[in-house]
């Protein structure tokens, strides 16, 4: 139904290549990425180490860390580059300010240049399948993890008066969502509103807040989804042709550099940056006034369509006992 998007895709991210600079990110930097063993967090950490970044890692498994580590040494550009990975969990306040200053005391105690908060997790359910703790789990794994990093950042770098990046990074499903994402689609909603607020508040001291949109990314998180995802989720999602991990990388990079508060990097997130923005800034001018009514009839034809279906499974599963 969206194949028209496709060309159009790899035309948004061709111009994010031709367009993207390297002064953020180049030599000296110091890049913090949470979520940087896998996924879209080590897909960024190789891009910065390429452009010769320091480059700090944060994730729960040190297996995973150590490995990522590994494949950084072998993009090293300078051997003044610090490559350094920490195990934490970043549930709280208290281990992501832990993290956060762990990665400065590696760099004489001052706080990185910019922080990528990349990490979290989705496990996409029927609600009627969830039990209470799926719905506040949703919320840790998809906000929580994120905003009490943005938080510590915030913090330490007015502190030091450090003009530094903060950027998160919410889903296509921060700007909508559907069937199957009811303990993932509001955590993604409250980044944007956290973001938006961000960007208001942090220009006082000369601090940017930047919150990235991707659409389905090919990531070893997106297998762990699809162990519980329901099968009509799926088939709304097949239409989204997704990006690679490195793909998103690229387009994220390119939107910072080029200032944008929201960032996408696949038309058709884009028309719902453009249907659903907000008070948030202007990124395309001429994008901006389109909205996406039909793809969102499209989408509630085939659940209705699924209706039948989705009674017998309840059936099945003893629901209604």
């Amino acid at each position: 139904m969206f194949d028209y998007f496709s060309l159009a895709s790899t035309a948004v991210l061709l111009l994010t290549l031709i367009y993207s600079s390297t002064f953020m990110f180049s030599v000296e930097k110091h890049i913090y990425i949470t979520g940087g063993s896998q996924g879209l967090g080590f897909a960024l950490a190789k891009l910065v180490a390429r452009k010769g970044a320091h480059v700090s890692i944060v994730a729960r498994t040190q297996s995973k860390l150590d490995d990522a580590l590994k494949e950084l040494e072998v993009l090293r550009q300078s051997p003044d580059q610090v490559f350094k990975a920490f195990s934490f969990s970043l549930d709280t306040a208290e281990e992501s300010a832990a993290a956060l200053r762990a990665a400065s005391d590696a760099h004489g105690g001052h706080v990185p240049d910019a922080v990528f908060a990349c990490a979290g997790a989705s496990k996409p359910m029927y609600l009627l399948d969830m039990q209470a703790e799926d719905l506040t789990r949703g919320m840790t794994n998809g906000y929580w993890v994120q905003a009490w990093t943005a938080f510590a950042a915030a913090k330490q770098m007015v502190r030091e008066n450090k003009k530094g990046k903060i950027i998160l990074v919410s889903s296509i499903l921060g700007y909508m969502s559907f069937v199957g994402y009811s303990s993932y689609s509001p955590a993604k909603h409250a980044l944007r509103g956290l973001a938006d607020s961000l960007h208001s508040e942090l220009m006082l001291y000369g601090i940017d807040t930047h919150i990235f949109f991707p659409p389905t990314m090919y990531t070893p998180g997106f297998d762990e989804e699809n162990k519980t995802k329901p099968a009509i989720t799926r088939t709304i999602e097949s239409t989204d042709k997704g990006l690679t991990a490195e793909q998103a990388a690229v387009g994220l990079l390119a939107g910072i550099e080029k200032g944008h508060a929201h960032i996408t990097a696949d038309i058709l997130t884009s028309f719902f940056r453009a249907s659903t923005r907000g008070a948030a800034p202007r990124s395309n001018a001429a994008l901006d006034f389109v909205g996406i009514p039909l793809w969102r009839r499209s989408v509630d034809k085939q659940v209705l369509a699924h209706r039948e279906e989705h009674q017998e499974y309840l059936r099945k599963k003893g629901f209604y006992n």
